[in-house]
């Protein structure tokens, strides 16, 4: 690939990482998130928080017993941290196996789990995957589940057992076994640690590639990874040793981001909007947020991540921003108000963000049903249309503090664009927490 054309890639998957039709994140999402005419000014102040596409840093990603597919001697290694019910990581599937169709034994790959908190049902199903290594068949299950997002109940996984082969009884037997969670729980930590916080997330010899990215971005790295790799060889390091010598200077984690300019405090108040966490909290955090958006659901974790860690110290507030080019992000919002008059604001949230892509009046009145809500009740909240001032509301507030886009966060009045790795909430809350005289954590 010509470095004119690796340039291009880089530049465009920036361009849709930092604007993203105002959805602030990096860009593992449908190209359709982008603008058609984006605004290089409205650009500029969230690029600079964001974290890019690819990463000029080398990591350490061990293999560390992880599944492999490919040669020792392979030139180039990719680790991939991927969640079986996680669109993208399917579309990121797809990639991988473009790279090994072009690639062949010059590269391998290595499988992490990250089975994302939103995602019940990819836990289970990395587990069975990991079962059905243990007669060998790991792969085969991988690519069976990536092909079938939607199909992880138990039955489903049985019947891929059955439908591959596997001694079924043996399989049930080591999905039991602990190794296999605490694998997955070994692969999560160090995927935290690396800052691979959302999925998917693939290194490249140690390169950190972000989201389900054009294979032209993936082949660039690689192309570039290949001819260094073959230099240490030419220089007499053995093939076998070349991902070993190459992370060996590699950094554990990502460097601590650089305090931006302090922007502007903002007047925000949480007023009726649903919350968790004690009123009197020391920090608070509003987040103005799309049930329909991509990059939205990507910060879900890292929310109830902060909630966990600033327990006692930390409320969390919702605000509405439906955006125009999500069509059903309006009616989910009304419907999580909906939820909110009967006490289950938040247990409908989780719902809407993990079915982003069913966000139909149907399938609401489902979710109503399915936490057990009065769903007569729910639909005539719903019908009546009472919300839609509180949406307005929510979403004027939102334009007149900088909220313009999604996500946006307010801690203390200070903002946040974007769908930003924890630790830069974190940096923000312990010194709000230090103003207050409250320990950190």
């Amino acid at each position: 690939m010509h470095k004119a054309s690796v340039w291009v890639s880089l530049v465009v998957g920036l361009v849709l990482g930092f604007v993203g039709g105002r959805s602030f994140a990096p860009a593992p999402a449908k190209v359709a998130e982008a603008p058609r005419t984006p605004s290089a000014a409205a650009a500029a102040p969230t690029a600079a928080r964001q974290r890019p596409p690819i990463s000029p840093v080398v990591y350490k990603v061990p293999v560390d017993g992880s599944l492999i597919q490919g040669s020792e001697s392979a030139l180039v290694t990719l680790v991939e941290f991927s969640d079986y019910e996680c669109p993208f990581c399917s579309r990121g599937h797809g990639t991988v196996k473009q790279l090994q169709q072009r690639y062949g034994d010059k590269l391998r790959l290595v499988m992490k789990h990250h089975p994302l908190d939103r995602h019940p049902r990819a836990r289970p199903s990395a587990i069975a995957a990991l079962a059905a290594g243990e007669q060998g068949r790991f792969w085969e299950y991988h690519d069976v589940i990536f092909a079938n997002p939607r199909a992880q109940q138990e039955e489903d996984l049985e019947r891929y057992a059955k439908q591959l082969g596997l001694d079924v009884e043996r399989w049930k037997k080591d999905r039991m076994d602990p190794k296999h969670a605490e694998r997955v729980r070994r692969d999560e930590t160090l995927a935290i640690q690396v800052g691979a916080t959302g999925t998917p997330a693939f290194f490249i010899n140690g390169r950190f590639i972000n989201g389900a990215q054009p294979v032209e971005v993936f082949t660039g790295v690689v192309d570039e990874e290949l001819a260094k790799a073959e230099a240490l060889v030419k220089g007499g390091v053995p093939r076998a040793e070349v991902y070993a010598r190459t992370i060996e200077r590699g950094v554990d984690r990502p460097p601590a981001p650089p305090a931006p300019e302090e922007a502007p405090r903002q007047q925000v108040e949480v007023g009726k909007a649903p919350s968790r966490g004690p009123a009197n909290a020391p920090v608070t955090l509003v987040a103005w947020s799309d049930f329909e958006c991509p990059f939205c659901s990507r910060a879900v974790p890292t929310l109830k991540t902060l909630e966990k860690e600033y327990e006692g110290k930390l409320r969390v507030a919702f605000k509405h921003q439906p955006l125009p080019n999500h069509p059903n992000a309006k009616l989910a919002a009304a419907a999580s108000l909906a939820a909110h008059e009967q006490g289950k604001f938040w247990e409908f949230h989780d719902l809407l963000f993990a079915n982003q892509r069913q966000l139909e009046r149907p399938a609401l009145e489902g979710y109503a049903k399915q936490l057990g809500l009065d769903v007569a009740r729910f639909n005539k909240a719903l019908d009546s249309g009472k919300f839609d001032a509180v949406i307005a509301e929510d979403s004027r507030e939102g334009t007149r503090v900088g909220a313009g886009g999604t996500p946006t966060f307010f801690i203390n009045g200070r903002p946040i664009l974007g769908a930003v790795p924890v630790d830069q909430f974190r940096r923000v809350i312990d010194e709000e927490l230090k103003k207050a005289g409250v320990a950190t954590r």
